[in-house]
């Protein structure tokens, strides 16, 4: 059981991945309870945005001395910058929240700690988003999953 939930946190921790990949992990291959898969899988990716967050602001600068960090630092941040700012820009919090909570390739805690960063957004305001994002991301993919699964056990007697 440990092992299974270690493995949760570490897909869950991966850039691109996180809660869209893990619940399904954690449903479809382990023996842990949907529940705990989702509580699991959320709370570990609420603590990622945070970690993610402060790390861009009181860290990343300290990096800046490198030529070919700053050139690429900007370059994904103009990128996450894009992909936000409609969001915000319409919805405030909500939106930043929307977007981390969007089941889609791009979107998620680590563009929405970057956008949210580069947009200036308060600490407060991204918890907020971010947990009302991560939130609604974890519902989404558990709603699809058990709906899945439900049908997919129809077929395939296990």
């Amino acid at each position: 059981m440990i092992q299974e939930i270690l493995e949760l946190i570490g897909v869950t921790l991966l850039p691109g991945l996180e809660l869209r990949a893990s619940i399904p992990y954690g449903i479809l291959q382990t023996e842990l309870h949907w529940v705990l898969v989702f509580l699991i899988c959320v709370i570990v990716n609420i603590i990622l945005g945070i970690v993610v967050y402060f790390l861009l602001d009181k860290v990343v600068h300290l990096f800046f001395f490198w030529k070919w960090f700053h050139d690429i630092y900007h370059k994904i941040v103009e990128r996450a910058q894009n992909k936000v700012h409609k969001y915000v820009e319409k919805y405030g919090t909500i939106g930043l929240g929307l977007f981390i909570g969007i089941p889609l390739p791009g979107s998620g805690v680590y563009t929405g700690a970057l956008g949210a960063y580069v947009l200036g957004f308060g600490y407060k305001k991204f918890i907020l988003a971010s947990i009302i994002g991560v939130l609604i991301a974890g519902i989404i993919v558990t709603a699809i999953m058990l709906s899945g699964a439900g049908v997919f056990n129809l077929f395939i007697k296990t």
